[in-house]
């Protein structure tokens, strides 16, 4: 079939670049469709056996398929510019360019463009973009910007590039478009990806992500700090651990790709997940999509209670017992349409594009159709026992997921939870210098806490420009300072490496070209705290040493004279102004937790770890926002919110509309929580009935200036996901029928009854 499509070069040119990549020792994950060709998995191009999961090879490539597929590979996003580097070179940048796109006014972009258009100030567009339509403020400007934006919705916004199609041409590429330039400096074609297929030109899908990126750092930390070499791409190293399925039944898994957001913890929990198998469908039926189609649901309550609902036929309890009967995956479409139906596994793959959108021939369809009714006859399947099987094509085809591509990412959440498992302070680390996932670096630092880290300030004798760990003691980097140079905080380690540690804030202002709003910054997070001397003393000393002093400029002859020591008065200092310097300069405390700046010491009734003992019951709990997902429902927007409570472990809310008009969310911080809590197969949750915001302690910084003394609590930081989707349906509309239809069973009998 490759041989017949000529995809041979296809194969040949993906596998020269998977071949390269490895010969670099990078790290790859070939995903998507191409996953179900045992050809790609024998090169080496992706790591998922066809056989193992039953894929079909035809949800890739057959015959029939008019339009060429692609390979999706992910490299980390530090080695991305090395693949392409590599692509341009090889294959001459004559023939080599990105697709164009064409980018689209959304939700977000269109109430930010056009607010910007009538003058509107951050924190407005900021609040336009963030919450739901009906949160906005209701004055006149408001008005005319949504009017304007639903107007310009769905128009195009700019010409941009693709962000990983690459297009190879036989011939130079100039011969088909002109090509633009843009600032990243790769060429770009001047037409979108549909007209490269209608062209005839295959796709290269170069990809990027910072999972891979987590899992490369771990495994290089893991060999520095303790000696041990992890062979990471070796799939079977973690697929059968006992102790990683525990971790991942109990949605133990913050920092790991893909199966860390709260609604896939959630849902690892619900389903007790604890093999390879059921993790791969959990990461297909996690999708909005199939959520959307009531299959979640349905497939949390069958895997629970596989004694109370009978397969609707012999061939799905056959072909799709892994998934109780369920369509989850692209590939069951064609399991169905051949078993079933009696249809080539060719015109199944015709049948499950057409009915995701993707298919362009109406009449390919119906001829489908028109044969899998044929067909089904043929076998002796009654007419209501075959519509009703093509109604549950039709319902779940559009919405299901290929299951190669969540084999993949099932393969990169296992090698993660794996080095989180048994090897949590590199691995968390890691995630850190990567610049986190889901969450934001607060909440992996927690995380690395809980694992048992020291989490310490930089430090310019111990830290590097990335966070680094010693022991068990993890230094932050001064990549995470706010307002320090990324070329400053690079040189500092640099410079120590060279001549050796520094002795004394003076040795440093010699040795390091740095003026007094940077000294002050290190001082402010603690940095020269090897020293001795409280910050108030190091900020005079800094400012006798650099006050008439530019760094370009000063005459470095003149610091080499051993300083003039001043005898300073005691200073004294809040317990907490290092918690409120945190805050300013990294954005989350360290040197205490959140609950320890409030001013009630107050901390709940119910802990965390009890709340699987409480359903139905009400608990009232303090707690540490997290994060926050907004969900529209038929009766307005909601969120589910995720918290720490006071022993650092996570849990999770239901706010439903009426509650939110009462008891809004006003901004990161602590919140006092009444509520009731609901076991949902094994997973508490909290639906929320009043909520408060607790006030944090007034900045001791500001003391004699009253009028400053909350400006930082407000840098205290949540995640906040917005959804622009409609409404899940009720369970009551799903309509996927628990009992067997008998093969009588037919139009007339109904009619009758």
């Amino acid at each position: 079939v490759i041989h017949e499509l000529e995809f041979s070069g296809y194969f040949l040119i993906t596998w020269d670049i998977v071949r390269y990549s490895t010969s670099l020792g990078l790290m790859h994950i070939g995903r998507g469709s191409g996953a179900n060709s045992i050809i790609a998995y024998c090169l080496g191009i992706t790591d998922i056996c066809p056989i193992e999961l039953d894929l079909y090879f035809e949800r890739f490539l057959n015959l029939n398929r008019k339009t060429p597929p692609d390979f999706d590979i992910d490299w980390s996003w530090q080695d991305r510019n090395t693949i392409l580097e590599y692509i341009f070179n090889r294959y001459g940048k004559d023939h080599v360019a990105f697709c164009g796109t064409n980018v689209e006014f959304k939700y977000r972009s269109i109430f930010r463009e056009v607010g910007k258009v009538f003058g509107l100030p951050k924190e407005e567009l900021d609040a336009l973009a963030k919450n739901p339509m009906e949160r906005h403020d209701d004055n006149s400007v408001v008005k005319l910007v949504h009017k304007y934006g639903k107007m310009l919705e769905k128009y195009p916004n700019q010409r941009s590039m693709h962000s990983c199609g690459i297009i190879i041409s036989e011939e130079p590429i100039t011969n088909y478009t002109a090509l633009e330039m843009p600032p990243k400096g790769f060429p770009i074609v001047q037409f979108d990806m549909h007209i490269a297929e209608d062209i005839g030109f295959e796709k290269f899908d170069i990809l990027s992500q910072r999972g891979i990126g987590s899992i490369n750092d771990a495994v290089k930390l893991i060999e520095q700090n303790r000696g041990i070499t992890v062979d990471i791409r070796d799939t079977s190293i973690s697929k059968n651990e006992k102790q990683c399925n525990e971790f991942l039944s109990r949605g133990q898994t913050i920092g790991c790709f893909y199966i860390e957001s709260p609604a896939m913890r959630g849902l690892l929990r619900r389903l007790k997940c604890d093999n390879y198998k059921t993790l791969v469908a959990a990461s297909s039926i996690i999708r909005p999509g199939v959520a959307q189609s009531g299959m979640m649901k349905e497939y949390i309550f069958r895997h629970n209670y596989p004694d109370q609902f009978e397969y609707f036929h012999e061939v799905f309890q056959e072909h799709l017992g892994d998934t109780y009967g369920i369509i989850v995956y692209q590939e069951d479409v064609i399991k169905i349409a051949m078993h079933f139906g009696g249809l080539t596994a060719a015109d199944g793959d015709i049948l499950r594009r057409a009915m995701s959108g993707k298919g362009r021939s109406l009449a390919a369809l119906q001829k489908v159709k028109d044969n899998f009714f044929a067909s089904c006859t043929a076998k002796g399947h009654s007419e209501a026992l075959s519509r009703e099987v093509y109604r549950q094509i039709e319902s779940f085809a559009g919405y299901s997921f290929c299951k190669a591509h969540s084999a993949s990412y099932a393969v990169e959440s296992y090698q993660s939870l794996y080095l989180k498992v048994y090897y949590p302070l590199e691995f968390m680390v890691a995630v850190i210098n990567n610049m986190g996932g889901f969450y934001r670096t607060e909440v992996y630092v927690h995380e690395a806490r809980m694992s048992g880290a020291v989490i310490l300030n930089p430090c310019v004798n111990n830290s590097e420009y990335h966070t680094t760990l010693y022991g068990n003691n993890v230094y932050l980097g001064f990549m995470h300072l706010q307002g320090l140079e990324a070329k400053l905080a690079e040189n500092i380690p640099g410079e120590r490496r060279k001549n050796g540690a520094f002795t004394s804030l003076e040795d440093f202002v010699r040795r390091i070209p740095i003026g007094i709003e940077a000294v002050q910054i290190l001082i402010f997070i603690g940095a020269f705290r090897f020293t001795g001397k409280n910050k108030n003393e190091l900020l005079v000393q800094a400012r006798l040493l650099l006050v008439n002093f530019k760094p370009e400029n000063r005459n470095l002859t003149l610091l080499q004279e051993p300083a003039k020591e001043f005898k300073l008065p005691e200073l004294s200092r809040s317990c907490f102004e290092d918690a409120f310097d945190e805050i300013e300069l990294i954005g989350f405390t360290v040197s205490c937790t959140p609950f320890d700046l409030l001013q009630t010491k107050h901390r709940g009734e119910v802990m965390a770890k009890d709340l699987i003992h409480h359903h139905k019951g009400e608990v009232k709990m303090l707690a540490y926002l997290i994060s926050r997902k907004h969900v529209p429902t038929k009766k307005g927007a909601m969120f589910f919110g995720t918290w720490i409570d006071v022993e650092g472990n996570y849990f999770d809310t239901a706010h439903f509309p009426d509650c939110l008009e009462q008891y809004p969310f006003q901004g990161g911080g602590c919140y006092l929580l009444l509520g009731r809590v609901e076991v949902d197969y094994h997973f508490p949750t909290i639906t929320i009935l009043k909520m408060a915001k607790m006030p944090f302690i007034p900045d001791p910084r500001y003391s004699h200036d009253k009028q400053r003394e909350f400006d930082v609590h407000r840098q205290i930081k949540e995640d906040v996901s917005m959804t622009q989707r409609k409404p899940y349906p009720q369970e009551h509309e799903i309509g996927l029928p628990r009992r067997k239809i008998n093969e009588q069973y037919n139009i007339k009998d109904e009619m009758k009854q």
